[in-house]
């Protein structure tokens, strides 16, 4: 079929109406053949400041439902995304380009938050603290924040705001999303799938959940409204660096997830046969566009040219080409400009002196209009500044050192801090790695790569990554707001820090 006829069949069973997304000045390239699968409507900065005033309303209601009953709602999305995991993870790979077990495995991602959001519904929980004051209580609250806007990018275009915006709803705020422009349709279809599971939930508001279509003008309104009580980013470091200032400005919060360059240190006592399957997923999965993708790669040189030679013939046998063929596992890259950049990067390195194996176009039959590269393999005599840069492609560049010390401060000296990793069979090694003295990043694994990540850890980096914490440990207090209270029973006036203060002191 088609890819715009299927389209098509999916949002429909998907319960998107049909002039939602066949009619507007938005369109939408599948990167499976670069070929038009729908058209929708961008919002106006008119269209966008209701669908706040929206959010903000349902938000004033939605904050004295009790926290079980959101949950509740959470729960109700969850099985209905169940009911369509395969409908949402096809259009998640139409949209996207991402092999059919990636998208799948996205939608799955939403299950999963789902789950973890209802179970945190009744876990919101305080402290009581110890007052020095005789006859005080001393606790503290978190209470709903307000609206959350939230900015996705295209690589992850329905996981990435799950993690926000089902964390949001259990701690009672309501959700404005801007969605990337270039994948809106997933979007529309998870609106009608939440607009499904509200249906006959009395306590649940219209404007619990406003998608705003558009580029970055639309992004730049959520941020510099002051209605948005905290403000979601995910997308490259210099999104990040645009937007951010203008939140600050009206001294907003913000979670952002922003770009990775990640490494992987191979120790001696590695075991290769496992270290080779994991760089290869987290190498090439998503085609390189993932944030915690794998880009740089240090080997021991006891063990460098075993290893590089084993990753060679990998790279070989990667089978590139549509990702509705379910033997592929490298789809497109999103447009011909990250092909590109890509190439730009290739030959950057090489003028550096790297040898590059692999990275060349690969011609697919049916999908000519697609952007399809093999992934690349770059020997680096150094780490080069084009290493240190994130280029959103399937390159992995690999150097080689003499010493941990050596390799965990080459591992360090990038501006990113997203994800890392170390393969290696000594105890020693595995946590010096973990410690203070080890890994900058807000991931660091041992003997699993950087990539796929499971959402019961809080997700987020360092540095130029933004420090944002999204999805599961306790990233839910960034969703709310803390009250510290303190009940005095006690009939006197203590003061704290034993202070006198009165008419009748001395």
């Amino acid at each position: 079929m088609e890819l715009a006829s299927l389209t098509s069949s999916l949002l429909s069973s998907l319960g998107v109406a049909q002039e939602r997304f066949d009619d507007g000045g938005l369109a939408v390239h599948s990167p499976i053949d670069g070929r038009l699968i729908g058209r929708v409507g961008a919002a106006d900065k008119a269209a966008t400041e209701a669908a706040i005033a929206r959010a903000h309303a349902a938000f004033l209601a939605w904050r004295s439902v009790p926290a079980p009953r959101r949950g509740e709602l959470v729960r109700r999305f969850g099985n209905l995304l169940r009911e369509h995991k395969t409908d949402l993870g096809t259009l998640v790979t139409i949209e996207t380009g991402k092999i059919r077990q990636e998208g799948l495995g996205e939608v799955q991602e939403m299950i999963d938050i789902c789950d973890f959001a209802c179970g945190l519904s009744r876990q919101l929980y305080g402290l009581t603290i110890a007052s020095e004051r005789p006859g005080h209580r001393m606790m503290e609250q978190w209470h709903p924040a307000g609206v959350v806007g939230v900015v996705s990018a295209f690589n992850f275009p329905v996981a990435v705001w799950a993690w926000n915006a089902m964390l949001a709803w259990v701690c009672g705020d309501s959700v404005v999303w801007k969605p990337s422009e270039r994948t809106p349709l997933t979007a529309l279809a998870c609106r009608a799938l939440f607009e499904r599971a509200c249906r006959g939930m009395a306590e649940a508001p219209a404007g619990l959940l406003e998608v705003v279509t558009g580029g970055r003008e639309h992004a730049a309104l959520l941020a510099d409204d002051s209605r948005i009580a905290v403000f979601s980013a995910t997308g490259s470091c210099g999104m990040g660096r645009a937007l951010a200032p203008r939140v600050a400005a009206r001294l907003g919060r913000t979670i952002l997830e922003l770009g990775g360059n990640n490494a992987a240190i191979v120790c001696p006592s590695a075991d290769l046969a496992l270290t080779e399957r994991a760089i290869l997923f987290a190498a090439a999965g998503t085609a390189g566009q993932r944030c915690t993708t794998l880009r740089r790669l240090f080997v021991h040189e006891s063990i460098a040219d075993t290893l590089l030679e084993r990753l060679r013939a990998a790279w070989r046998r990667i089978p590139v080409g549509s990702p509705l063929d379910t033997s592929t596992l490298v789809g497109p890259l999103i447009d011909s400009g990250a092909g590109a950049a890509m190439d730009a990067a290739l030959a950057e390195a090489k003028a550096a002196g790297g040898k590059v194996f692999g990275g060349e176009t690969v011609a697919v039959r049916g999908c000519e209009g697609g952007c399809y590269r093999r992934p690349a393999l770059v020997e680096m005599p150094a780490q080069h500044d084009i290493v240190r840069r994130e280029t959103f492609a399937p390159i992995l560049y690999a150097m080689r050192y003499s010493s941990l010390d050596e390799a965990i401060a080459l591992h360090n000296d990038v501006p990113q801090g997203l994800a890392s990793s170390i393969f290696t069979q000594d105890l020693a090694e595995a946590e010096r790695f973990l410690s203070a003295a080890g890994s900058d990043c807000g991931i660091a694994n041992v003997n699993i790569g950087p990539s796929g990540a499971e959402i019961g850890g809080a997700f987020g980096g360092e540095k130029d990554t933004g420090g944002g914490r999204e999805s599961g440990s306790d990233a839910w207090k960034g969703y709310m707001r803390r009250a510290t209270c303190t009940i005095n029973y006690s009939g006197a006036l203590p003061l704290a820090q034993g202070i006198r203060f009165g008419l009748d002191e001395t």
